[in-house]
């Protein structure tokens, strides 16, 4: 694999919360779409059970919380995650001025 490619798949599945957080930064949803929100906005396509294991780490975290309407769960993010999210974007921001 070249070393692009390398880079691209570790940050993808490495930091799937970074994904998570920043489509849940523009509106609450429900679990099952943000296997393809990510995907349509990044770029690539996580396994889903991995998506759903990394929001329930979020919550459990108290990055995202679930708001239960009728049968559905919806997640949002929690200020806890809007700070995580803004101390993750000035790291990559940093490390790209390299």
């Amino acid at each position: 694999m070249d070393p692009v490619a390398r880079t691209k798949n570790k940050v993808q599945k490495e930091n799937l919360w970074f994904f998570v957080l920043s489509v849940l930064e523009k509106n609450r949803r429900y679990g099952y779409e943000l296997r393809s929100l990510i995907e349509k906005e990044f770029g690539f396509l996580s396994g889903n059970v991995t998506a759903y294991r990394v929001l329930y780490d979020l919550k459990a975290n108290g990055h995202v919380k679930r708001i239960v309407e009728g049968n559905r769960n919806y997640y949002t993010i929690t200020p806890k995650g809007k700070l995580a999210l803004k101390h993750a974007r000035a790291f990559f921001r940093q490390l790209s001025k390299g």
